[in-house]
């Protein structure tokens, strides 16, 4: 991962050489449409930002997996030290980090990021449940607050357009119907083909109609039939703007 960051350092290097060498010689163009050469690095730049964000993530995970592994089978040494004759927990001494990962202690803060198709960290789908099973027994404020700790510890987890989703739910139910509007959009921004994507649409659209914002709601429920013509609500979001009167 280190490799890579560097990497990736060379990279925008290199790329404020080439805008600076065509600025220089006046061949770069702003403000054009078209594939100008500003565009081309502008892109490949918002890609590299990406992989970066991306990189972090990745670390952050593996350090956390890697802090609880090696806790662990710190524990687990002990226990087995302690039914086995002759051994002394003294001399046990400190677990080597799994995995031979160095730092492994000193945990980084992940950069924000919308990832999808994201491998689950240890304790996730566990603390995904907990919030769920409050939502599903009504209590709507436990659920709300549990989600939202949830998305604030996996930023970019294989479950949090999922958590964002119930965590909408719960809002609207509570009648803080702007707050749900917000989590039902960062739902569908942070997995727009994901499971829960067609409904955190549909549910957006009619917050933004209760919120009295209805020629908004009315684009956001009809891109719920156009991006997905075969969900449960693409139904249910075209009767919806016949009622509001969308054109």
């Amino acid at each position: 991962l280190a490799d890579i960051r560097q990497q990736l350092s060379v990279l925008y290097g290199e790329i404020d050489g080439l805008r600076g060498e065509l600025s220089a010689s006046g061949t770069l163009s702003t403000g054009l449409a078209g594939n100008t050469p500003l565009d081309r690095l502008n892109a490949i730049e918002a890609e590299l930002q990406r992989l970066t964000s991306k990189t972090e993530e990745l670390e952050f995970r593996i350090n956390r997996i890697t802090v609880d592994g090696t806790n662990r089978i710190g524990d687990l040494e002990y226990r087995v030290c302690e039914i086995e004759p002759g051994c002394d927990v003294n001399l046990l001494g400190e677990t080597p980090s799994l995995g031979g990962v160095d730092s492994a202690a000193a945990v980084p803060e992940p950069a924000p990021e919308t990832a999808t198709g994201a491998s689950m960290a240890v304790g996730e789908q566990a603390e995904f449940d907990r919030a769920k099973a409050a939502l599903d027994a009504g209590d709507w404020r436990g659920a709300a607050d549990q989600f939202a700790v949830f998305v604030q510890t996996y930023p970019g987890g294989a479950l949090s357009s999922r958590a964002l989703y119930h965590r909408g739910v719960a809002l609207e139910t509570l009648g803080e119907v702007s707050e749900a509007a917000r989590a039902y959009l960062d739902s569908f921004s942070g997995e727009p083909e994901g499971a829960v994507a067609p409904d955190a649409l549909y549910r957006l659209g009619m917050a933004l109609a209760a919120l009295g914002q209805v020629p908004d709601a009315c684009v956001t429920l009809g891109e719920v039939p156009t991006r997905f013509p075969s969900a449960a609500v693409a139904g249910q979001a075209q009767a919806t703007r016949a009622q509001l009167g969308c054109p």
